[in-house]
């Protein structure tokens, strides 16, 4: 519960439309992608970022959680607001104050969406690469504060490669401005990169500088199907070692296929038990044609089923965007992972991934963006048979350990909110975690902003 005192300032600063208190209203707020419900005290909408700053201040006051929200589409929980307090959505924050296309920049607030960002700048021949299978719904906010990538990621780099600089009110509630608006700048820290997979902890983002890119002239897709993983996996190995990379480089396992095939089953061969969905851009359609012979060359292999170019890139997509709502829907509760490892230790590790889910018996779907071996890993379980959630906990932690061993890291893109928190010291020493502590005590002192997020023990307020 907001203290009094506290609840009179917002109520005199912000309109009922823009601060909820009641329960009901405040509900659609309790929870994001990961499924757990954490209702929060109130929720505000700031349009300003005078308004942040202050609230801000106000809950340094008080000493009150604020959690800044996107649109909630994460799945890490990062948006949870584990210890209550007031849930700060910026999702009214939704303007382009310029797109500047000789220089290649747009600025926007961080409840733009992704998508609105795509459609703003495509009349000017540019896009902004990541593009996360959320950007329709989520907000570029979102996106900063979780380093977002997507099926792109391999040929244009996740967020961190697309944002020149950013304003934002720090936990303490000062404005800071990070970056430049140039692509090349290497005056002081670079604090952009810092704020970028903060995941809210550090500072409250006002607004980003964003870099854009040319799209691209002549665009084609691929398919491959291979008859089982081995050669599935080799094939990748091959095409990323090709000296022009792909735009996007996604993998299906014979888990993932068969739920396709479940519920359409004209929609793959039957002999189909990996699959690779390969897109292609150029600037010119001669050097889109140089750059697809030598990828089907790199599929060929006695696996290989067949491996041909799509007539359109949206048949490309089929089955990757038939599977997301089969998984929902047949395992609600499932455990979804974002590990990455090297290119080259993908064949072993999608291998030992099949070893695990058969040792602890349970049911595995394995998919992602294979060109940066980023591997989506879904254990299918049942969370009221306590015995396989039991053995899905084990299974996870030997593979994260598995992971690691590997040189690879725990999240690629969903970042680690609440549900990897536990699981950080695999990756970051005692040391290193020190000094990020003291960074998060230097930019919010009084540790109000998202509290227990990103570090495995839950710091109280």
């Amino acid at each position: 519960m907001l203290p009094s005192n506290l609840l009179v300032d917002l109520q005199n600063a912000f309109s009922p439309d823009r601060f909820y208190t009641d329960p009901v209203d405040c509900y659609a707020y309790a929870y994001d992608n990961s499924r757990k419900i954490f209702p929060p005290d109130a929720v505000l909408f700031p349009l300003t970022a005078d308004e942040i700053q202050h609230v801000v201040l106000l809950c340094n006051q008080y000493k009150v959680p604020l959690i800044p929200r996107g649109r909630g589409t994460g799945t890490a929980g990062g948006s949870l607001p584990e210890f209550g307090g007031i849930v700060l959505s910026m999702e009214r924050m939704l303007n382009i104050p310029s797109i500047d296309p000789a220089n290649r920049v747009i600025t926007a607030e961080p409840g733009v969406l992704n998508q609105s960002i795509q459609n703003a700048v495509k009349p000017y021949g540019f896009f902004w690469p990541p593009d996360p299978s959320s950007a329709q719904f989520s907000s570029i906010g979102g996106n900063i504060a979780t380093g977002a990538g997507g099926p792109h990621a391999v040929k244009y780099g996740t967020t961190r490669e697309h944002v020149l600089g950013l304003k934002a009110i720090t936990g303490s509630g000062d404005f800071i401005t990070t970056g430049c608006y140039t692509t090349k700048g290497v005056v002081g820290y670079d604090l952009t990169r810092l704020l970028i997979g903060s995941e809210g902890t550090l500072a409250v983002i006002t607004e980003a500088t964003l870099k854009l890119t040319a799209l691209p002239a002549a665009v084609a897709g691929i398919t491959a199907h291979f008859r089982d993983l081995s050669s599935c996996t080799a094939a990748i190995v091959q095409i990323m070692a090709l000296p022009q990379l792909p735009s996007a480089l996604e993998f299906l396992d014979a888990g993932s296929l068969n739920l396709v095939r479940g519920r359409y089953p004209d929609m793959l061969p039957v002999e189909t038990h990996a699959m690779l969905m390969i897109e292609v851009d150029s600037p010119s359609d001669e050097d889109l044609t140089n750059a697809i012979f030598p990828i089907l060359k790199a599929c060929q292999s006695e696996g290989l089923i067949l491996a041909k170019q799509e007539k359109d890139t949206a048949s490309l997509w089929q089955a990757r965007k038939a599977l997301s709502p089969l998984l929902r829907e047949i395992a609600p509760k499932k455990i979804n992972e974002d590990v990455v490892v090297p290119i080259t230790m993908l064949p072993y590790f999608l291998n030992e991934l099949t070893r695990l889910s058969t040792h602890y018996q349970l049911h595995n779907v394995n998919f992602g963006h294979a060109g940066n071996g980023n591997i989506h890993v879904n254990l299918l379980i049942n969370p009221d048979n306590m015995d396989e959630v039991m053995r899905a906990e084990c299974c996870l932690d030997e593979v994260f350990d598995l992971v690691i061993k590997l040189r690879g890291t725990l999240s690629g893109e969903h970042g680690i909110g609440s549900e990897k928190r536990a699981f950080v010291t695999k990756e970051i020493d005692n040391t290193t975690l020190s000094l990020m502590r003291n960074i998060k005590n230097l930019f919010d002192p009084n540790n109000i902003l998202n509290p227990g997020k990103l570090f495995p023990a839950i710091e109280s307020i």
